[in-house]
């Protein structure tokens, strides 16, 4: 019983705390980034305070993939319809 008890290890300890793993979990699950469908590795590393590979470990190690949905998301450009328009009257 004595193995099992939490002694520390060796190494450098751990820097990002789990209050900052929670925050960018948080922000990638329930808020999205102004102008944009999806929060990307940078912008999500810029409002939490972490880096981006940081971002991208704890995306991989909760299986996090906020660029993937299985849902229709509506764009957030202002000149989505006169972009569609000059699309469909350059088709017909």
């Amino acid at each position: 019983m004595k193995g099992l008890s939490d002694d520390s290890r060796p190494g450098t300890p751990r820097k990002i705390t789990d209050a900052k793993v929670e925050d960018a979990v948080t922000q990638t699950l329930e808020s999205l980034p102004p102008a944009a469908t999806h929060w990307s590795t940078r912008a999500l590393a810029a409002k939490v305070g972490l880096s981006q590979s940081a971002v991208v470990r704890i995306w991989h190690s909760f299986g996090l993939q906020p660029h993937r949905s299985e849902t229709f998301k509506l764009s957030t450009d202002p000149w989505l319809v006169e972009k569609v328009r000059d699309i469909v009257w350059a088709c017909i």
